[in-house]
C-alpha cells in the first residue's frame, strides 16, 4: 500500500494556526479567527453537502514555487539565496490556494487580503504570487495587472517580480517568458504581467490584479474596474496587500471592515480570505508584546532593535505616534495630524434609528459650505430620560454633475454614498436647496425641532425663508469662540463613548480627515489637509452641539437680582 504523500508546507502553515490558536504564537483577535475558520471549514468539508474542500496539493504547489525564487532586496539577496516563506506566509498566502468548489475544482477564494504592517515581506508575497499566477497558475491567456494609482506604486509589486524572473533564467525558459523594461510576456498564448496606473484599457480581462498600499487610493475606481473585468475568467484573483493608512471611511478601510465582519461572522463571504496583523482593543501600543503581535516577521525581515526604536520615537513625540501606530502597528489612526481619536470613534455606543426617535428633542447644523460642493444637515439629538447617550444623524447633498464630470477625486466615493443612500445627488450645477428645506420639513414635523443651527455666510436666503415657515434658525458664525468650545465637547463625548454615530461611513471619513488647529490659547477649529478632504459633516455636528450646551447652560442659569426685593 503506498505510503500517504506528505505536505511538509502545508504542514508548516497549518501547525502555525493551531500554535496561535492555543496561544503559543501571540496574535490578535482577526489572526485567531481567521486560522479557526480554516479548521473549522476542513472539518465541514467531510460533510457531503457542504460545497467546498482543501486539496493540500494545490496549497503545497504555490508554496513550492514561491520558494524557488530569488530574493532580490536585502542581505539575503546579496547572498543570492531562494526565498524561505515564514510559517505565517505559507499559512497566509499559500493555504488559500488549496480551497477549491467541489462541483468544478475552481478556487474557493477571489479576493485573498493580506493586512500587514511594513518591512513584512509584501514584496515578497506580492511579486511571488504575481509572477506564478502569470506563469503557472495554467490560466491560458493570463493577464497579471499590478495595479496603483501612482506610477512608483505600481513598480512596488512589478518591479520584484522582474528582478525574481531576471535572475531564474529556468523559470525563463520553461515558461518561455520574455522580460522586457516594462512587461512580461509569454508569447505561447500571449500572457502577459504588467504594470496599470489607474484603470485598465479596454478590452483587459484581468485572471490577477495586485492591489499594493490600498489605503492610498482615494477611492474603489481601479479596484471596482478590475473585478468587473474579471467576468469571463473561470477563477480570477484579486490580491490586496496593504498597510493601514489615514483615511477611515476610505475604500481600504471599508474593506477592511468587511474583512472584520466576515471574520465575527455578521457577513457571509464564501470567497474572501483575510490575514488581517494588528494589535487587539486594549492593548498598550507601548509594550514589547504588541511589536510582536502586530509583525509577524518580527525578527526575520523587521528587527526587533528597529520596532523599539521606533516606538520609543513615538512615545516621546505626538507628531510621530500617529505615524508609528499606523504603519508598525496597523492601526487607522485618521489623518496624519488627525484630531479624533478614531480608534475610540469605533466604540460607539449603539445608534437608535431615526424612527425610533421620532418625537425626541432635536438640534440641527446646517452646514452649506458652498453650492457646488457638499453640504450637510446634522441632526442631533441630545440625552432623554433612560438614554444618556447623544444620538447623531446626517444627510448629504452634492449637485449630480460634479459627480458625473469627475469634478475631483472624491467622485467614486460619493457614489458609493449614493447608492447607499447616504448621500443626495441633486440635478444640476449647484446644490438644490428646495431638497435641503423639504428635509427640514420633514425633520420639523417628525421630530421636537428645538433649533437649526446655519453659518450665516452661505444660508441667509434659506434661513429666512425656513424662518417664515415657523422654524427656529439660529446664526452660529463659524469663528474660533463660537466653535472651540463644542468642538471640544464632541471630542469629549467620543472618549467617554456617548455619541451614537452609527459608523455612518460619510460621518466617519469626514471625522478623519479633521485637523486641529490649535491657537495660543488653547482653543481649537477644525481644520483639513487638502481640498478633498471634507469636514462638513463633523462642522455640523459641531453648530448643533454649541447651541445644545448653549441651551442647557441658559436653562441652568436662574436670575437672582430680585431676592433682596421679597
Amino acid at each position: 500500500m503506498a505510503a500517504k504523500k506528505q505536505y511538509l508546507l502545508v504542514k508548516q502553515a497549518e501547525d502555525y494556526a493551531r500554535a496561535v490558536i492555543a496561544g503559543k504564537i501571540v496574535a490578535c483577535k482577526w489572526i485567531r479567527l481567521a486560522c479557526k475558520r480554516h479548521l473549522a471549514d476542513k472539518r465541514a468539508s467531510r460533510k457531503r453537502d457542504y460545497p467546498y474542500k482543501f486539496d493540500p496539493a494545490l496549497a503545497e504547489k504555490v508554496a513550492k514555487f514561491l520558494q524557488l525564487l530569488p530574493h532580490t532586496k536585502g542581505k539575503w539577496a546579496s547572498k543570492r539565496q531562494t526565498i524561505k516563506l515564514e510559517p505565517w506566509q505559507l499559512f497566509a498566502v499559500c493555504v488559500p490556494f488549496g480551497w477549491i468548489r467541489k462541483k468544478d475544482r475552481t478556487r474557493r477564494y477571489r479576493t485573498i487580503t493580506v493586512f500587514v504592517p511594513r518591512k513584512n515581506g509584501k514584496s515578497i508575497i506580492g511579486g511571488g504570487l504575481g509572477l506564478y499566477m502569470f506563469s503557472a497558475d495554467g490560466e491560458f491567456g493570463a493577464e497579471i495587472y499590478s495595479g496603483a494609482t501612482t506610477e512608483k506604486q505600481a513598480w512596488e509589486v512589478f518591479r520584484p517580480a522582474k528582478l525574481m524572473a531576471e535572475r531564474t533564467p529556468p523559470l525563463r525558459e520553461h515558461f518561455g517568458i520574455d522580460v522586457n523594461a516594462s512587461s512580461m510576456i509569454r508569447m505561447e498564448d500571449g500572457s502577459r504581467f504588467e504594470p496599470v496606473i489607474g484603470k485598465p484599457g479596454d478590452g483587459s480581462s484581468p485572471s490577477c490584479a495586485i492591489v499594493d498600499e490600498y489605503h492610498e487610493h482615494n477611492d474603489s475606481t481601479l479596484f471596482d474596474t478590475m473585478e468587473t473585468g474579471m467576468g469571463a475568467r473561470e477563477q480570477p484573483l484579486m490580491l490586496v496587500i496593504t498597510t493601514a493608512g489615514s483615511s477611515i471611511g476610505g475604500p481600504c478601510h471599508q474593506l477592511i471592515r468587511d474583512c472584520e465582519r466576515m471574520l465575527e461572522g455578521s457577513i457571509q463571504r464564501d470567497d474572501l480570505w483575510a490575514m488581517l496583523y494588528t494589535i487587539d482593543e486594549g492593548d498598550d501600543w507601548t509594550s514589547e508584546e504588541v511589536l510582536k503581535k502586530a509583525n509577524p516577521n518580527y525578527g526575520v525581515s523587521i528587527s526587533g532593535d528597529f520596532l523599539e526604536a521606533r516606538q520609543r520615537e513615538a512615545m516621546q513625540s505626538t507628531a510621530k505616534q500617529a505615524t508609528f501606530r499606523t504603519k508598525h502597528l496597523n492601526q487607522w489612526v485618521g489623518a496624519k495630524e488627525a484630531w479624533m481619536n478614531m480608534i475610540k470613534w469605533q466604540q460607539q455606543p449603539e445608534r437608535k434609528t431615526l424612527s425610533e426617535l421620532e418625537g425626541r428633542r432635536c438640534i440641527i447644523g446646517l452646514d452649506l459650505a458652498s453650492k457646488i460642493d457638499v453640504a450637510a444637515t446634522l441632526l442631533l439629538f441630545p440625552p432623554a430620560e433612560g438614554d444618556p447617550n447623544w444620538h447623531l444623524h446626517g444627510r448629504y447633498y452634492l449637485p449630480e454633475a460634479r459627480v458625473l464630470e469627475h469634478v475631483d477625486s472624491n467622485s467614486s466615493r460619493y457614489m458609493e454614498f449614493n447608492a447607499l443612500g447616504l448621500m443626495s445627488l441633486t440635478d444640476g450645477e449647484v446644490i438644490d436647496y428646495e431638497v435641503i428645506k423639504d428635509d427640514l420639513r420633514e425633520f420639523a414635523g417628525r421630530f421636537d425641532l428645538e433649533q437649526v443651527a446655519y453659518d450665516p455666510w452661505q444660508a441667509t436666503q434659506l434661513a429666512q425663508e425656513m424662518e417664515a415657515e415657523g422654524l427656529t434658525m439660529v446664526e452660529v458664525r463659524q469663528t474660533v469662540q463660537n466653535i472651540s468650545e463644542p468642538m471640544k465637547e464632541l471630542e469629549k463625548l467620543v472618549l467617554e463613548k456617548k455619541l451614537a454615530h452609527g459608523n455612518c461611513p460619510v460621518l466617519t471619513w469626514m471625522a478623519s480627515n479633521v485637523v486641529a488647529k490649535i491657537d495660543a490659547k488653547d482653543n481649537i477649529y477644525p481644520n483639513k489637509e487638502r481640498a478633498d478632504n471634507k469636514i462638513d459633516g463633523i462642522v455640523g455636528a459641531i453648530m448643533a452641539i454649541s447651541r445644545a450646551i448653549r441651551t442647557e447652560k441658559e436653562d441652568e442659569y436662574v436670575d437672582t437680582s430680585f431676592i433682596g426685593l421679597l
